[in-house]
């Protein structure tokens, strides 16, 4: 059976995502080298994905030096934070709104990414990904991102020669060798980073209008998911505070970050739960006589974070750079103004990322007998 890691998109939410993998490599043995054949990552989890898959080493060993980067990260090792910088993007992204002209030549964005680009193209070794897949220990890597000419959701995958590109409804499959333009792409979120061109067309954030964030693992031939979300958790979390304002400008837009970047994957989720109920109900005599006998059940362990983002973020986000405060502050992104949402996916601070770490850490140890009986062990 085929298990495929799914990662999901979230900004430094994906920091949580990097305390349940190391969470799985203190469980699993310490010679396994890869427990995923497939990884599918999207936005900020194909950051995680491509660090995982674009490593050589033992699993354990790849986790710890991803969690060394996340301990380490700094808003400027993402982004400029520079108040010129700020301000001059800033300038030119209100001034696209009057003017066509501004973003031709350039994609306009609020922050320059930059140093992004230039940390992971240190990191991920992007020729073993050919490497892994020649040798049996990788089935297929796979990073979303969204066009901006067709508005669909193109997965880049990059695996074993007999997964076939794919085409339905507002999605579709590309075989490429995956790089560093597909991974930062897939990160590039509307309006804060660049688009990124590949072949001639434009690309944005991979969440962004992503409906089926679980197909692309299905297919290419994964039967077991592990998915790892960055929702606030609202099964979890208590009854919100009511404001006593109109919603600031902020809070609207962390409202549409987290339906981008988690509301799909739940509803998805839920979607494949109920396929598996009425899969395990029809017996094969029945699906055979009706031509259905490509539904079979999918095994499915999903972990997401049992506190809320929110609230911890709202604890971190004085520790931002003053331009960016500054900037947030103004659009209400603040514990009073309810905003805190929009800013968890900017706080590429060492305290936030720590406790998200923290918490999926934790929250992987208490799901240690699902985590075992996923892997059979």
């Amino acid at each position: 059976m085929s298990k495929a890691l799914v990662l999901t998109g979230g900004g430094a939410r994906a920091a949580y995502q990097v305390g349940v993998l190391k969470g799985i490599s203190k469980i699993l043995p310490r010679s396994v080298y890869n427990p995923f054949p497939i990884i599918c990552g999207t936005s900020a989890g194909a950051i995680n994905a491509l660090s995982i898959a674009g490593r050589a080493g033992p699993f354990r060993l790849r986790a710890q030096k991803l969690e060394r980067i996340w301990h380490e990260l700094t808003p400027a090792d993402v982004y400029r934070t520079d108040a010129t910088g700020v301000i001059k993007n800033t300038f030119h992204l209100l001034a696209s709104f009057v003017h066509s002209g501004y973003g031709i030549g350039k994609p306009i964005s609020l922050l320059d990414n930059s140093p992004l680009r230039q940390m992971m193209e240190n990191y991920v070794k992007f020729d073993y990904l050919d490497t892994a897949i020649n040798n049996g220990e990788l089935q297929a890597i796979a990073i979303t991102a969204m066009s901006y000419a067709s508005g669909k959701s193109v997965t880049f995958f990059q695996g074993q020669d007999q997964i076939p590109a794919w085409n339905r409804s507002r999605r579709r499959g590309e075989k490429i060798d995956i790089n560093i333009d597909q991974l930062m792409a897939s990160t590039a979120i509307p309006g804060l980073f660049p688009a990124v061109k590949i072949n001639g067309d434009y690309f944005g954030d991979g969440a962004v209008r992503q409906l089926k964030p679980i197909s692309p693992a299905l297919h290419m031939g994964a039967t077991k998911l592990f998915i790892i979300g960055v929702s606030d958790n609202p099964i979890h979390s208590q009854r919100p505070t009511k404001l006593e304002h109109s919603p600031s400008t902020a809070q609207i837009v962390g409202h549409m970050f987290n339906s981008a970047f988690i509301d799909a994957v739940e509803s998805d989720l839920e979607t494949l739960q109920s396929i598996n109920r009425l899969a395990s109900a029809l017996p094969q005599s029945l699906r055979e006589k009706n031509n259905i006998t490509d539904l079979n059940p999918v095994d499915v362990l999903a972990i997401s974070p049992t506190e809320s983002i929110d609230t911890i973020a709202q604890e971190h986000i004085h520790e931002l750079p003053r331009s960016l405060r500054l900037f947030l502050r103004l659009t209400g992104a603040t514990a009073q103004g309810g905003g805190s949402s929009a800013a968890s996916y900017l706080l590429f601070e060492p305290g936030f990322c720590r406790k998200l770490i923290d918490l999926g850490m934790r929250d992987a140890q208490a799901k240690e007998d699902e985590i075992r009986q996923f892997f059979g062990l």
